[in-house]
């Protein structure tokens, strides 16, 4: 089997783990099936960089799952109402008839905009708002649809407490172990974040491609992202289309209020850009760095990958205290949390 085949049962096996045994089972049956006789197959093959670094398999998944819900193919659809069929079968002829459709899957990486790590994020945002007790001025890197834009219009349960908007249809309640955050809402006063992507949700095309990277068996995180999708249409996001270099640069050169906390904000986004990138970003965070203050404190929070890609650390800087702080490690999806301070 081509190695880049292969890594389609070892993000399979990573599926599973995770919950979701349908994709697991989608992802196996495309390991399988794909080979040289498709624009598709052929590219996967040859495909260049690291198959699982670059979430290649979960690109096709993506397609799949998008076709299968706008309903153009009746075996395939009737595959993901039920979970479950011929699915080798099926996915060799829906390859071959959506050739090109699907191909263009693999363009782009999936922009889930997990609303589920917002219960990390905004645990992380608790800590800061504890340590400053001063309003927020929030940037996001990668920030997709925005959706994490607004995670304080969630509401939590975290460690046993309540926390956020009580009256929220976005309610997130991760498997919690560790002491509560501490109960120090976030005030935001300004958000703004960028993607080389954004997606407009208010746009129904657009929306529908983003609930496609959901995986189809886990239907509380279809009804999650669906929620937040309306709290996004009717609190809109600033998300700008830019290199996340480029804009932070921007960004952080505006001038900074004086009693207000910068946070630069992002989650599982690090691992999609190029060393070029991640080292002149590191750059511009350092030096900003050295003109916070205790009136004018700069945190970076991140939700980032380390040394596996299916553990998530939470971590915080901030400054002018010079402090590094692992606040937790996360399930990708932040259904778990282990909270460490």
């Amino acid at each position: 089997m081509n190695p880049n085949f292969r890594s389609f049962v070892k993000q399979a096996q990573a599926c599973r783990e995770m919950g979701s045994p349908f994709t697991a089972d989608i992802l196996e049956a495309l390991a399988s099936v794909l080979d040289m006789n498709t624009l598709t197959g052929r590219r996967i093959s040859s495909w260049p960089a690291e198959p699982l670094a670059d979430a290649l398999p979960l690109r096709l998944a993506g397609g799949l799952h998008a076709l299968a819900r706008r309903k153009v193919d009746p075996a395939l659809t009737a595959l993901y109402e039920n979970l479950g069929g011929d699915i080798v079968e099926i996915l060799r002829e829906v390859l071959s008839a959506y050739d090109s459709e699907l191909v263009q899957w693999l363009d782009s990486p999936p922009q889930t905009n997990e609303v589920g790590r917002a219960s990390a994020l905004y645990a992380g945002l608790l800590v800061t708002a504890h340590r400053y007790n001063q309003p927020i001025e929030l940037f996001e890197l990668g920030a997709s649809a925005g959706l994490n834009l607004n995670l304080d219009r969630f509401a939590y349960v975290l460690g046993g407490e309540n926390f956020g908007d009580v009256t929220s249809p976005v309610k997130l309640v991760p498997k919690w172990q560790g002491k509560a955050p501490p109960a120090s809402p976030p005030i935001i006063i300004a958000r703004s974040g960028v993607d080389l992507n954004p997606v407009d949700v208010r746009n129904e095309q657009v929306a529908d491609r983003l609930i496609a990277y959901v995986w189809p068996d886990q239907s509380e995180r279809l009804a999650r992202i669906a929620a937040a999708i309306s709290i996004s249409i009717a609190n809109p996001p600033k998300v700008g289309e830019a290199d996340a270099a480029e804009w932070l640069e921007l960004a952080l050169a505006r001038p900074q209020p004086e009693g207000t906390t910068r946070v630069i904000m992002h989650s599982v986004f690090w691992q999609y850009l190029p060393q070029s990138t991640q080292q002149k970003i590191t750059e511009l965070i350092e030096k900003a760095s050295e003109y916070a203050t205790k009136t004018r404190p700069l945190c970076h929070l991140t939700f980032e990958a380390v040394q596996s890609l299916y553990t998530m650390e939470l971590r915080l800087k901030s400054w002018p205290d010079a402090s590094d702080q692992l606040l937790a490690t996360c399930h990708p999806h932040a259904t778990s949390v282990d909270w460490l301070v």
